[in-house]
């Protein structure tokens, strides 16, 4: 049942050692696609990620087209706040590949319209926010996907 959560260029570590934390929790491999906004060893991604980081499946990328090189025949959906499609909508599947872009700007507009029919959204109910921080939504789609798997 596992699933795979992609971080492309992740900005915070904090948010980084979160979403270890909620790799390792829900069976999840992590993916990171560098360039960091941060160094792997900094105090804040190993506080977030506490003591777990150790027993965490990760695969580091040094860019996305390795990433996408590496993963082409993977079966992947991508969130961003630009999707039409909510995230319950996904069609989960064992081994499935859940992209996040980073959290200043989400994905590179390349990515979105090259996959736009695989483009989904957490919806917000406030014309007052953006976005929601990069580590709840992926605990959002992460746990949406154990539910339906």
């Amino acid at each position: 049942m596992p699933l795979n959560i992609v971080l492309i260029e992740p900005e915070i570590p904090n948010n980084t050692g979160n979403i270890g934390r909620l790799a390792l929790a829900s069976g999840s491999t992590l993916h990171l696609v560098k360039p960091f906004g941060f160094e792997i060893d900094d105090t804040r991604l190993k506080r977030a990620g506490l003591d777990y980081w150790k027993h965490l499946s990760i695969i580091y990328y040094d860019n996305i087209d390795e990433f996408f090189n590496k993963n082409k025949n993977a079966n992947m959906v991508f969130l961003s706040s630009h999707g039409t499609k909510n995230h319950w909508d996904i069609p989960f599947e064992d081994n499935q590949f859940l992209v996040f872009g980073k959290e200043s700007v989400g994905l590179p507009k390349t990515i979105i319209e090259k996959h736009a029919n695989k483009l989904f959204k957490i919806p917000l109910y406030s014309e007052h926010v953006r976005s929601l921080n990069l580590a709840n939504a992926v605990a959002i789609v992460v746990y949406e996907g154990v539910k339906h798997l």
